[in-house]
């Protein structure tokens, strides 16, 4: 299902929202319950999540780490499943349709796009975070995490991790890499065929520092979505990609679908510039030897976007206090340091390291540096935040009709 499709039947949905009934009239009232009750009733039970699963090292965390540590501290079986942004939000709007009582996923992996559909159609539960001990963590005042795409999460969603969207290059091919639309121009006319943008949230957020540059300052994008702005900006990016694009990969006749055939095509030295979430996210790949030693992550000048990552539960999840629970695991010293390993998952913590007992602030500390790529302290200088979810949908939509089918 494509993304116009959704937006539409978001707006057919209300009178079956308005309608519905209590899906979790027949559960005890887990929001008055106490933490030790909810971890009681978690016990022996069993939590499905649906996650984004195009990250082998994510997935080896996932399946290595987590999955065992909730069942043997818990009792907790977790199943993870396969599925992201139009797929999480088709799968909550069928059930509702349907009138489920009990749905078939209990926790998601989503992100601000996928947290403004399922909140047009009331299809998470909460607020939660308030319930979780180890929320008191997270630093709820950071703009970065209470915030995503400019929308309060307001306890509807808990923050996972956090990281800074990069480009990144082969120091020793690529002297001096582009950090503005003008020098874009010049690289690629320079380096022909070496650069493109991928249909895909990698390549939309890509866009989105694009547009910000456009709008003339790294604040440009801020604030709700701007229809007027939006109309004026996107006309002078697609003038600007269509007159550039000839220079791009295949002569801007296709675009990668996937922003993992970029990874692929900058490792065969197809490309010489990519680009990526967690500050470029070179680490893994440059220590599992498919990106030269000699890559480089930097930000554009004008900024790209430093986010969070968030979990929710659905409102028809059929084990709200096992959700609950996963949850606060993911989110705990001993979670978050695990996903923090250089040679691991290479995560950023979302939990605030001076509020954690000394004994976890050391172990945080003897962790070791990476070897490839930046700290996100090192690029948070430019570091934007992510435009209102409209700004995405548009430019998934418009970049199609207005480049891809030019």
């Amino acid at each position: 299902m494509n993304l116009r499709c959704i937006v539409l039947l978001l707006g057919s949905l209300g009178w079956v929202v308005g309608c519905a009934p209590n899906q979790q009239s027949d559960q005890p009232d887990w929001k008055q319950a106490s933490w030790e009750e909810i971890e009681g009733a978690a016990r022996g039970t069993t939590v499905n999540f649906m996650m984004w699963q195009g990250s082998p090292r994510i997935n080896d965390y996932m399946n290595q780490y987590v999955v065992p540590a909730l069942r043997d501290q818990f009792d907790i079986r977790l199943n993870i499943s396969g599925g992201q942004g139009a797929e999480i939000v088709q799968l909550v709007m069928g059930e509702k349709q349907a009138g489920a009582a009990k749905g078939q996923v209990d926790v998601v992996w989503i992100n601000g796009e996928t947290f403004f559909q399922l909140r047009q159609i009331n299809g998470l539960w909460g607020p939660f975070t308030d319930k979780l001990p180890h929320s008191a963590y997270i630093d709820f005042d950071n703009p970065f995490v209470s915030t995503d795409f400019q929308q309060p999460i307001n306890g509807m969603e808990s923050p996972w991790g956090i990281s800074q969207f990069a480009l990144f290059y082969d120091s020793l091919k690529v002297p001096n890499p582009p950090g503005t639309l003008a020098e874009l121009e010049a690289f690629v006319k320079q380096y022909p065929g070496t650069f493109t943008i991928s249909n895909d949230f990698t390549g939309m957020t890509m866009l989105k520092s694009f547009l910000a540059e456009l709008s003339g300052s790294p604040e440009g994008l801020n604030g709700p979505f701007d229809e007027a702005k939006y109309q004026r900006l996107s006309a002078q990016l697609w003038d600007y990609l269509n007159r550039v694009k000839p220079y791009f990969w295949k002569e801007g006749t296709t675009f990668p679908t996937e922003h993992t055939r970029m990874d692929q095509m900058f490792a065969s030295g197809e490309l010489l510039l990519a680009y990526g979430f967690g500050e470029g996210g070179i680490e893994e790949k440059a220590r599992q030897g498919l990106f030269p030693p000699s890559t480089r992550a930097y930000a554009w000048e004008n900024g790209t976007v430093l986010n969070a990552n968030y979990l929710g539960i659905t409102a028809n999840a059929a084990n709200l206090p096992g959700a609950m629970v996963v949850i606060n695991f993911l989110i705990s010293p001993a979670a978050q340091r695990e996903a923090s390993r250089p040679d691991g998952m290479g995560a950023n913590p979302v939990i605030e390291l001076d509020r954690l007992p000394e004994a976890w602030q050391d172990s945080f500390a003897s962790l070791p540096p990476r070897l490839y790529g930046p700290a996100m302290e090192e690029l948070e200088d430019r570091a934007i935040q992510e435009p209102a979810p409209e700004y995405m949908l548009r430019l998934y939509e418009e970049f199609r009709t207005h480049v891809i089918e030019q």
